[in-house]
C-alpha cells in the first residue's frame, strides 16, 4: 500500500511560528503540535459544520475528536446555536444577579441523573472537579483525597507539578482503575483521614487503552467509601450525556454520592456541573465559597437545555450507540485482518486505537505512522486521546473511515 500524500499546512505552520512570539508554545494543553504529529497535523482551524472540520489551508477532515468531547451533536448545531443566539439578542445572557435558566436545568439534571438532587453550575470540568473536592472536604471535615482517572490542571490533581508546591497535592493519593486492591490498600492507611474517593466510572487513562469496570469493581468503591465516611464523586465529564443520558452510573447501575459533569451537557458550549445528594451539597450554602463572575451566565445553561431536548427527542445515544457498535466491530476485523499489533478497547461512544507495546519501541513508530496516514487521508483522530462518535457522523463517513483505517493498517504491514 502506498504512502499518502503529505498535507499541505504551510499557512498552519505560519501561524504557529507566529503564536509563538505572542503566546507561550503557540498553543496551550492538549492543542499543542506535540500532543499529535509535528510537521503532519495542522495547528489551526478555520472551521467546522456538522462532524467535518476545515483547517486555515483548506484541508477538509471527518472528526473523531469532536473538540476533545463536547460535540455530541456536530459542530454549528443550528438548533442549539439559534437558542443561545437568541437568549442573547432578546434577554441577555451576563449580569449582577442570575437568571431562572439555573432552575430549569437543575430540575432537569434531577430527572436524567441518578445522583442529582442539588446542583452547582461552573464554567470547565477543573472547575467542577475541584468544587466536587472542596464540597466534600467541607462536608466531611477530612483532608484527604483518592483519585483514579483525570480531573483537570488545577494544583490538586494536574500531572505536571511545575509550579505547585508539594503541600497542595500531599494529601491526595492515586490508584489505577479495576484496581480495587489498591484502593483498599489505601483506604486501610488513610481511610479515616479521607474526605473524597474521585474517580472516573468508566476508564479512560491518558495515553492508554480504555476500560469497562470489571466485576464488582464500582459495587466494591462504593462500598470502601460507605465503611470509611467518604464521599464517592464520578467525574462523568466525558461519560455524562454520551454514554447514556444519566451518565456511566446509569449505564452500570451504581450510584455516587456527588457528580461531575460537563462537555456534551451543551454541545461545546462552556458549562459544568456538580450535582449530587442535598446533604452533602448544602455545604455550600454556609461552609464554603464558590463564585465566578461567569458562572450564572446563561447562554450555557440554554446551550445545554436545548442540547438535552434535542438528545432526548432525537435519541441521539440510541444512534450513536447503534453506528458505534457496528462500526467498532468492523474495525476489529480489519485489525485482525492486519495483524500489525493495533489494539483497540472502549465502547462505541468513545474508543481507541493503540498500539501493543514491545521492548523496542516500536510500537511508537506504528502509532505515528498509522495516525499520519489517517490524518493525510482527512481522518482527525488524536495519537494519544481516545476518539468519539456524534450524532452528524453518518454511514457514509463511517464506512470512508473505515476505508482510510484499512489502507493505513495496509501501509503498516507493508512497512513493518
Amino acid at each position: 500500500m502506498k504512502e499518502a500524500p503529505k498535507l499541505n499546512i504551510t499557512k498552519s505552520l505560519q501561524i504557529y511560528e507566529e503564536a509563538c512570539k505572542l503566546v507561550p508554545g503557540g498553543v496551550l494543553g492538549a492543542r499543542r503540535p506535540m500532543d499529535f504529529i509535528q510537521g503532519e497535523y495542522p495547528i489551526f482551524l478555520e472551521s467546522g459544520k456538522g462532524c467535518r472540520l476545515t483547517d486555515v489551508d483548506g484541508n477538509e477532515f471527518v472528526d473523531f475528536m469532536c473538540g476533545y468531547g463536547p460535540i455530541i451533536l456536530g459542530y454549528r448545531e443550528e438548533e442549539v446555536d439559534d437558542a443561545v443566539i437568541k437568549q442573547i439578542k432578546e434577554k441577555g445572557f451576563c449580569f449582577s444577579l442570575t437568571q431562572p435558566f439555573q432552575n430549569y436545568l437543575a430540575k432537569r439534571l434531577i430527572e436524567l441523573v441518578p445522583s442529582a438532587e442539588m446542583s452547582i453550575f461552573l464554567k470547565t470540568g477543573s472547575d467542577a472537579t475541584t468544587a466536587s473536592v472542596r464540597i466534600a472536604r467541607a462536608y466531611t471535615g477530612k483532608i484527604k483525597i483518592m483519585r483514579c482517572g483525570y480531573h483537570g490542571w488545577h494544583d490538586w490533581c494536574v500531572e505536571m507539578k511545575g509550579g505547585i508546591p508539594k503541600k497542595l497535592y500531599e494529601d491526595v493519593f492515586e490508584f489505577q482503575y479495576n484496581n480495587l486492591d489498591q484502593l483498599e490498600e489505601l483506604m486501610k492507611t488513610h481511610g479515616p483521614e479521607t474526605a473524597a474517593i474521585i474517580m472516573t466510572p468508566f476508564g479512560h487513562p491518558n495515553h492508554e487503552k480504555m476500560q469497562e469496570p470489571a466485576p464488582g469493581f464500582l459495587e466494591g468503591v462504593r462500598e470502601l467509601a460507605d465503611k470509611y465516611g467518604a464521599v464517592l464523586v464520578y467525574d462523568e465529564i466525558r461519560t455524562g450525556f454520551r454514554l447514556r443520558m444519566g451518565g456511566a452510573q446509569e449505564l452500570y447501575g451504581i450510584t455516587p454520592d456527588l457528580t461531575v459533569l460537563g462537555k456534551a451537557i451543551a454541545n461545546g458550549y462552556p458549562i459544568s456541573v456538580v450535582t449530587g445528594k442535598k446533604e452533602i451539597m448544602s455545604v455550600a450554602s454556609g461552609k464554603l465559597f464558590i463564585s465566578s463572575t461567569f458562572f450564572p451566565n446563561s447562554e450555557g445553561f440554554v446551550a445545554a437545555l436545548k442540547t438535552i431536548e434535542v438528545l432526548e427527542r432525537d435519541k441521539v445515544l440510541e444512534d450513536i450507540w447503534g453506528k458505534g457498535e457496528r462500526f467498532i466491530k468492523d474495525i476489529q476485523a480489519l485489525l485482525e485482518k492486519y495483524p500489525v499489533g493495533a489494539e483497540l478497547s472502549g465502547i462505541a461512544p468513545m474508543f481507541y486505537i493503540t498500539f501493543e507495546r514491545d521492548e523496542k519501541g516500536l510500537y511508537k513508530d506504528k502509532r505515528r505512522d498509522f495516525y499520519t496516514q489517517l490524518i493525510r487521508r482527512g481522518f482527525f483522530f488524536s495519537p494519544y486521546h481516545h476518539a468519539y462518535i456524534c450524532y452528524r457522523h453518518t454511514e457514509e463517513d463511517l464506512n470512508m473511515t473505515l476505508n482510510a483505517i484499512e489502507e493505513s493498517l495496509a501501509y503498516l504491514r507493508s512497512k513493518y
